[in-house]
């Protein structure tokens, strides 16, 4: 099976303690606009992309921890790469669970269809297809009820997607987030 590259680095999410310093930050250092926000996260802009950062908020994620500036819990969250389609997408995970390697969390946030990886050091990445075709409809979910509701996403089995478009279902289906699937924790974006 050949390799499939991602087309694109889409965005970063770090973690902070220092929420409203850092969304003043991004906004002024890159002319950022917030596309969407909430007490634990932020979803940044400074182009046509959806979102190029994200915030996540270590005080409402995780207001009891008292090692506010340990190594590994600020900083880079995650590293997120853009597919061309849901086929290439799986394609690779399918490439690369040849080689034992498999996504640690799979999760349709609504905005993308995402499976997270770590490397051999911990390092996180996410490997994404964007659920819209265009970034105005993306940016629209982002500011909608839906993204209000459960700005994570559902997490989903990808051995089960395979069997269902074994079965005769089109990848394209999946594109839509179903909303009757249970909310993710916000946790799994922190990779726990």
């Amino acid at each position: 099976m050949a390799r499939i590259a991602p087309r694109k680095l889409a965005h970063i999410v770090y973690r902070t303690h220092r929420f409203e310093e850092m969304l003043e930050w991004y906004q002024f250092v890159f002319d950022a606009h917030v596309q969407m926000q909430n007490p634990a996260l932020a979803f940044l802009t400074y182009d046509d992309e959806h979102h190029r950062f994200a915030l996540a908020n270590l005080d409402v994620i995780k207001p009891d921890d008292t090692e506010t500036d340990q190594r590994g819990l600020v900083g880079v969250d995650h590293v997120a790469y853009t597919y061309d389609s849901l086929e290439d997408l799986f394609g690779n995970y399918q490439h690369l669970k040849q080689r034992g390697i498999e996504p640690y969390w799979c999760v349709h946030h609504g905005l993308t269809v995402s499976m997270y990886y770590a490397d051999p050091d911990g390092n996180q990445m996410e490997f994404q297809v964007d659920a819209f075709e265009t970034m105005d409809e993306a940016g629209e979910f982002m500011r909608g009820p839906d993204m209000a509701d459960n700005p994570v996403g559902i997490e989903y089995d990808p051995e089960d997607w395979l069997e269902q478009v074994r079965a005769g279902r089109s990848f394209s289906d999946f594109l839509k987030r179903q909303a009757d699937g249970p909310a993710s924790p916000i946790r799994g974006v922190l990779g726990e």
